[in-house]
């Protein structure tokens, strides 16, 4: 085993003493191939030229002398030290950290970036940085060969953001580019290179916010919001109106619903179970049909997920961008009726149908999304949609749910409402 393995931190500045002294001790020196070049390597060292991490930390760990790895940036954020500290190599490992790549990245864009996420994209993960740079208004993406700005940009397609490439940083051929995302696509970029995705308002409080990345304490408490806060022009707005969803969902107790109230798929209560059932999270995509007012919508992204909204009526996707708005959420609004506007919409993690019908949810069901939630008024609907879903080999489940709203002034009712809610869960892509 390595008598010791000592890990490198390069940004393209002069090595500290703590660095040149390992590095001129070694035995054996692992790096990429601009590491291997510098001339403070020994001639005599062995070196592995990095390729596979545990392939590499392997060969460290078989090896009798003194080893140490070079990696650009801080090497302990989203770097090799994480393999090398895995219990199997049995490495003790010491770390000379550099400025990381993400904060030279920021400084050369002389931009702020404690409001920022940091997502690393490789093929196996592009499309979940893809939906964090949907969902968010600042992200930085550490990239990989096979997903760099040019993917990016392409899986970004019907979403305006703004790309800050920075190349090769630290070295001599270090460049940086400010392209706009649907143009990233039409050039060849160098690795490795870090790429800033900038779009839509900036999410720190001014003056400085008080954690890094996105704030958790922004916009109004609560999971859902009151019903109020969504309030349209009519009863039944589009989207949630009785016919459109899989069955409709509310029926009025005495007294009615007010003019300005949700359409019946929207309701805080039934919003809130369908919110339970999917469980939006960072790195989501999820499509709203039938968004009607916003509401699922702009919640599903505050729990930082990203957002396609659908709707076929111009009034309900202006609706929702105004709860984006005011909620101060990043989601995209698609007008269009489903499902034939389902067909070129990129694949989705977790689906709220709320209006389109059983046809929709089955269109929905054959793009194979991990959950599908959706509501009905009636039992006959309810099994319809239900058989459905069991069909397309979805686990499912269905509660009716009841709520009654009372004025407490004289604790009498002044709304009822009631809805099979419906979810479908695919075992083999849970969770």
């Amino acid at each position: 085993m390595a008598d010791r393995v000592t890990v490198i931190g390069w940004d393209g500045s002069p090595l500290t003493a703590a660095a040149r002294g390992a590095l001129g001790a070694a035995t054996l020196v692992a790096g990429a191939a601009h590491h291997l070049a510098l001339p403070e390597v020994p001639p005599a060292a062995e070196r592995v030229r990095l390729g596979s991490l545990p392939l590499a930390a392997r060969r460290i760990a078989a090896h009798r002398g003194t080893a140490v790895v070079l990696a650009d940036g801080d090497p302990g954020f989203f770097g090799v030290v994480r393999t090398l500290r895995a219990p199997e190599y049995g490495l003790e490992v010491e770390v000379v950290p550099a400025v990381s790549s993400v904060a030279t990245a920021f400084a050369r864009a002389g931009m702020p970036w404690d409001d920022a996420q940091v997502v690393v994209a490789h093929p196996r993960t592009l499309r979940r940085a893809v939906n964090v740079c949907r969902a968010h208004a600042k992200v930085a993406v550490l990239t990989a060969p096979g997903a760099g700005p040019a993917e990016l940009g392409l899986l970004l397609e019907g979403v305006h953001r703004t790309f800050v490439i920075c190349e090769e940083l630290g070295t001599a051929r270090e460049q940086v580019s400010v392209v706009t995302s649907d143009k990233a696509a039409d050039h060849t970029w160098r690795d490795p290179n870090v790429v800033i995705v900038i779009g839509g308002p900036a999410g720190a409080a001014e003056g400085g916010g008080w954690i890094a990345g996105r704030d958790p304490g922004t916009g109004p408490r609560g999971w859902v919001q009151p019903d109020a806060s969504y309030a349209v022009a009519t009863a039944h707005g589009p989207g949630g109106g009785p016919g459109n969803g899989p069955g409709g969902g509310s029926v009025n107790g005495p007294g009615g619903g007010p003019a300005g109230v949700l359409g019946e798929g929207e309701k805080e209560l039934l919003r809130a179970a369908q919110l339970a059932r999917l469980g939006p999270r960072t790195g989501d995509l999820v499509w709203d049909i039938g968004c009607g007012a916003g509401a699922f919508a702009a919640e599903a992204a505050r729990a930082g997920a990203a957002v396609i909204a659908v709707d076929h009526d111009p009034a309900a996707c202006a609706r929702t961008e105004g709860a984006a708005r005011r909620f101060g959420v990043q989601l995209q609004v698609v007008h269009g009726s489903a499902p034939h506007v389902l067909e070129n919409l990129p694949e989705p993690d977790i689906v709220r149908v709320g209006g389109g019908g059983p046809t929709v949810v089955s269109a929905v069901a054959d793009r194979r999304p991990r959950r599908i939630v959706t509501h009905a008024a009636t039992r006959d609907a309810a099994e319809r949609v239900g058989r459905d879903l069991t069909e397309h080999g979805y686990h499912v489940q269905c509660a009716l749910i009841q709520s009654v709203e009372l004025d407490t002034r004289a604790w009498t009712e002044t709304e009822r409402n009631v809805a099979f809610l419906l979810s479908g869960v695919l075992p083999d892509r849970a969770p």
